[in-house]
């Protein structure tokens, strides 16, 4: 019994980062295919403003009931029916020949996506270790490099971007099978690194919300996805346009800020064995504050890019160190609930954090992002040591 306990349990963490590498797949490929389909639906530059509100809308809609779905369907066959949702949602991509149907097909990618999100996170979280939390969300970031890759093949092989969508909804089809094939994985009760479970049913998502514990677990995750994103997002607008670096470099500047990322979640992996998860997360944080002070200093352009290299290895182990202290933040009975109510709330903050970094810019100018980041970390920060002596 004790073998075939430990088999399942390697089992169930190898599916978990291979749906996490799907999950970054789908992300990776409409940025390269975009040019293609504003070709070929005749689109402004600015249309894929409303492809990204719809898929908001679908992942903030569906990892915010993750806990119900997941106790109605069971963790298996919630990741089957989120696979089969979003393989087709990728289907529709490259069938389709009307613009609106692509409003459908990524509003259901993101309901999928959402729930693949929320209801791993939970399963690892109260199976497994720190450690294997870090290396799951590494495996998103495999995924987000592939999907370029696979766009990038396709178009290369074809002058069309539909197959790459095709290509990867027939994987994800292919995984969705998977899952509905090994249900019984993900309803073991002792399985390798597991923890300490508490049979308790589970809260109300009302209870949840009435805990102030879950509410700045919401916030936290609303400011950390924003600023993730953000600095991802306008570190080549700051470099390019305020401080007259070339396009070249800039691009490479902000790709190592998302190689830092991953190397960053990889290695994370290894020290959350020496180190708690709150010294982690205090380390994490001052070392970002440290990167991005010094990018808002400016005190040259390499003093900069290493800067912006820290900030994107600091933060990496922030994310998963938090869905991993979900726990020992509101309690096992609220655990489901606060995941899905957390990686809704990062899905929203993703969107709205990066977009008010625009408003500011646009009325103070772009130095003005290095000083809003700080801000926003230092209010997770305070949001961080609050949660620590709020009422459970």
């Amino acid at each position: 019994m004790p073998n075939t306990q430990k088999t399942a349990g390697k089992a169930a963490i190898a599916l978990s980062f291979i749906a996490f590498i799907s999950l970054g797949m789908p992300d990776g490929l409409l940025g390269v295919a975009w040019p293609g389909i504003r070709s070929t639906f005749s689109l402004p530059l600015d249309a894929l403003g409303f492809l990204l509100v719809f898929s908001t809308a679908g992942y903030m809609a569906s990892s915010f009931f993750s806990g119900l779905l997941v106790r109605r369907f069971g963790i298996g066959g919630l990741l089957g029916l989120s696979c089969s949702l979003t393989a087709g949602a990728l289907l529709i991509y490259f069938l389709t020949p009307f613009w609106s149907l692509l409003f459908l097909a990524v509003f259901f990618g993101g309901l999928g996506a959402g729930a693949i999100d929320a209801g791993i996170n939970t399963y690892v979280e109260k199976h497994y270790s720190e450690r294997m939390m870090q290396w799951l969300h590494a495996s998103f970031g495999i995924g987000v490099t592939l999907g370029p890759l696979v766009m990038t093949a396709g178009i290369a092989l074809t002058g069309q971007w539909r197959p790459g969508y095709l290509v990867v909804s027939l994987a994800q089809f292919s995984l969705a099978f998977v899952f509905f094939s090994s249900v019984h994985l993900w309803q073991k009760d002792e399985v390798k690194n597991h923890k300490e479970e508490h049979h308790e049913t589970d809260a109300s998502i009302g209870e949840t919300l009435r805990r102030p514990r879950a509410l700045l677990s919401m916030l936290m995750f609303f400011i950390y996805t924003g600023v993730e994103l953000g600095l991802g997002l306008w570190s080549y607008s700051l470099l390019t346009i305020s401080r007259g670096v070339p396009s070249g470099v800039a691009g490479v500047v902000t790709g190592s800020y998302w190689a830092m990322f991953t190397v960053g979640r990889i290695l994370a992996g290894w020290y959350t064995r020496k180190m708690s998860v709150r010294t982690i997360l205090y380390a994490s944080l001052g070392l970002a504050l440290t990167g991005t002070l010094l990018v808002a200093l400016n005190p040259g352009i390499w003093p900069t890019v290493a800067g912006i290299g820290i900030i994107g290895f600091a933060i990496a182990p922030v994310f998963p160190s938090l869905i991993s202290d979900t726990g020992n933040r509101v309690g096992v009975r609220h655990v489901s609930n606060t995941i899905g109510m957390q990686i809704s709330a990062a899905g929203f903050g993703a969107a709205v954090v990066p977009s008010l970094a625009g408003v500011f810019a646009r009325i103070y100018g772009l130095e003005v992002i290095p000083l809003y980041m700080m801000a926003a970390l230092g209010l997770l920060f305070l949001s961080i040591l609050l949660s620590r002596g709020s009422k459970a």
